[in-house]
């Protein structure tokens, strides 16, 4: 009587193995579950029916195909359970399965980018699988440069009235959502945002100055002339009292020529003049010659191609 039931034990082993409780096991990792959108891989899995087990990319257009199926199936916007019953919808409907039992996972998703740009030390793209802040997303991307500014970026596309997707751009503030820790600025990304750190605003020294440079304007503070000749460690000997500031207007590419009276400014007979962004204070020397704008372009170019970001001046 061994032998019989040794075999009885064998034959249910292989009858086991041969009828899994799912016929068609593909697989797929189970992300935790978002609405699908074009593009993800999704698995479909039918209970002994292995012709409807498969695994199926998202059209750009949010269908999906199954095979026999006369009609194509909505998968966009649905989450995964709701992708379930419209299969078995589909299948039943058409007559091809009386009960089916589906299961669907999502294998990877690619309808949720997150892209992050700017002054960051390794600029990214990547999918918002789970629970994503503006912080995992800052930290993926390495953390903040030396060269970042006050403020982060975050774009993200808000459906209007007339259904018509617009872009909501909200500034957030680097000290406190970093040094302040405020829980409210970490926002909650669900993908297709855009973060962008922009580069900390800069002012240009050249010319007859001890050091030459770029110096940054942090946290939204002023900068003037007297500011800039104190980074820039004063004027040399030979510097001219007469001074210009180059600046690039908003609506235009060209820069314009704004001329400076060093000296009154020194001697406190004229207030100090305040400096924007991306302006250039050139100090010529005491002949009074003045430089091309093609000159201090390349200045500048050559400045911001080094690493350290120190313009060098020689005449």
């Amino acid at each position: 009587m061994r032998i019989p039931l040794f075999l009885i034990l064998m034959g249910s082993m292989a009858a086991a193995q041969m009828h899994p409780a799912a016929s068609g096991d593909i697989g797929g990792a189970n992300l935790p579950a978002h609405k699908i959108g074009p593009d993800d891989l999704i698995a479909i899995s039918v209970y002994d029916a292995p012709e409807f087990t498969r695994t199926v990319r998202v059209g750009a257009d949010g269908l999906i195909r199954l095979p026999m199926l006369k009609r194509r199936i909505k998968a966009q916007g649905l989450l995964p359970a709701d992708l379930e019953t419209a299969i078995g919808e589909g299948l039943k409907g058409e007559q091809l399965i009386v009960e089916p039992v589906v299961t669907v996972t999502v294998v990877e998703y690619h309808s949720r980018p997150i892209s992050v740009a700017g002054a960051v030390r390794n600029p990214i793209t990547f999918q918002a699988v789970g629970s994503v802040t503006l912080l995992d997303a800052l930290t993926r991307a390495g953390g903040l440069s030396q060269e970042a500014g006050a403020e982060i970026l975050v774009s993200r596309a808000q459906p209007g009235a007339d259904g018509a997707e617009t872009t909501l751009v909200e500034r957030i503030a680097v000290k406190g959502l970093i040094d302040a820790a405020d829980p409210e600025l970490n926002l909650k990304l669900n993908g297709g945002e855009e973060i962008r750190v922009p580069e900390v605003g800069r002012v240009f020294v050249v010319g007859n100055v001890k050091k030459p440079g770029a110096f940054p304007i942090q946290d939204g503070a002023e900068s003037s002339i007297l500011r800039a000749l104190a980074l820039a460690e004063g004027l040399t000997p030979y510097a001219s009292k007469q001074a210009y500031i180059y600046r690039r207007d908003d609506n235009v590419s060209a820069k314009h020529e704004i001329p400076i009276e060093l000296r009154k400014i020194l001697e406190r007979k004229a207030p100090d003049v305040p400096l924007l962004a991306n302006d250039i204070l050139y100090i010529p020397d005491n002949t009074g010659r003045r430089a091309s704008l093609a000159v201090l372009d390349r200045i500048i170019g050559f400045g911001a191609a080094t690493a350290s970001g120190v313009l060098v001046w020689r005449r």
